[in-house]
């Protein structure tokens, strides 16, 4: 089979394809050229920043399987795939453990002033005095999405004793229990920003969550608040952010997804010393990568399996 990967995934499931099939690695390709390569393609695998919209999929008559190796779908066209047939596997499981823990990562940098403390050493500044920073001990975290990321997130709150609050969508009083027993109490949207002194965010990006986070949500939280964003870059409106934190209306943020992403692009945030900026690094740890390749092998190898058979 022709298999084309458009992003860049564990060299190890690399060279297993290899092993069986004609394998293309054109990461992050133009449109145009992406176009240009799924023309004969069986199967596709993509992670975020690769759009897989009906102009790309339309020009793949013998596509088969599509592999997002991971689990956002925000860059992939549901309707297109579903109306002709194709099928989707995720793989979210192995980088949900890597993005709760960056998520944490994070946290710490912000509380502790990490970032900030460290260029500043660098410029040969010894500034003990006036890096103050706060324990997150005892601190309230609010979880926006308490889905598999998010419940991880939770878990690590409680570990490291603070009191977790989060809010989903929609919830059964099963989901509650199940929330419950992990540490974490599940409430509305309003009291999460409301109670947060630290406020992580972890829901996909669909037209119900774009700007989620935006001015009026902002303005709910408290002025000694921070926010994480894990989610997508759409779901916090960035301008409203920079206001928020030019007018001392919001401690601190750290954003590990953005509205642009990319290389040269470049933040009006990145001007401000109390925000983190990373470029998308959430499942970027080398182990749950091995694991997310593994399983992506796993799922073509089934696919070739029917594949032979039609």
């Amino acid at each position: 089979m022709k298999i084309l990967i458009v992003s860049s995934i564990d060299p190890e499931a690399i060279d297993r394809l290899r092993q069986r099939h004609a394998v293309e690695c054109a990461f992050n390709p133009p449109p145009a050229l992406l176009r240009e390569k799924i023309k004969d393609c069986a199967v596709i695998i993509c992670r975020s920043g690769v759009e897989l919209d009906a102009a790309a999929l339309s020009c793949a008559p013998r596509l088969g399987l599509i592999v997002r190796a991971g689990s956002g779908f925000d860059n992939l066209d549901l309707e297109y795939i579903r109306t002709h047939n194709l099928r989707m596997v995720r793989i979210p499981g192995p980088g949900a453990q890597a993005v709760a823990e960056m998520t944490f990562a994070l946290l710490l940098g912000l509380a502790r002033r990490v970032v900030e403390a460290d260029r500043l050493w660098r410029q040969g500044r010894w500034v003990k005095n006036e890096m103050i920073g706060n324990l997150l001990t005892g601190k309230t975290l609010g979880i926006v999405g308490c889905g598999n990321i998010g419940t991880r997130v939770g878990q690590l709150g409680v570990a490291w004793g603070m009191q977790v609050l989060g809010c989903v969508d929609s919830s059964s009083a099963k989901e509650s229990e199940r929330l419950r027993e992990k540490g974490i109490t599940l409430t509305n949207f309003a009291e999460v920003l409301r109670a947060a002194d630290y406020l992580t965010v972890h829901v996909p990006l669909q037209n119900s969550t774009r700007y989620l986070i935006n001015a009026a949500a902002l303005a709910a939280m408290k002025p000694t608040a921070y926010l994480v964003n894990m989610a997508r870059g759409g779901v916090v409106e960035e301008a409203a952010l920079l206001a928020a934190l030019q007018h001392k209306r919001l401690a601190g943020a750290a954003l590990d997804v953005h509205e642009q992403e990319g290389e040269g692009k470049i933040s009006p945030l990145a001007a401000l010393s109390n925000v983190i900026l990373t470029p998308h690094l959430g499942a970027m740890a080398a182990d749950a990568q091995r694991e997310i390749g593994r399983i992506a092998v796993q799922h073509i190898e089934a696919f070739e399996a029917e594949y032979h058979r039609r």
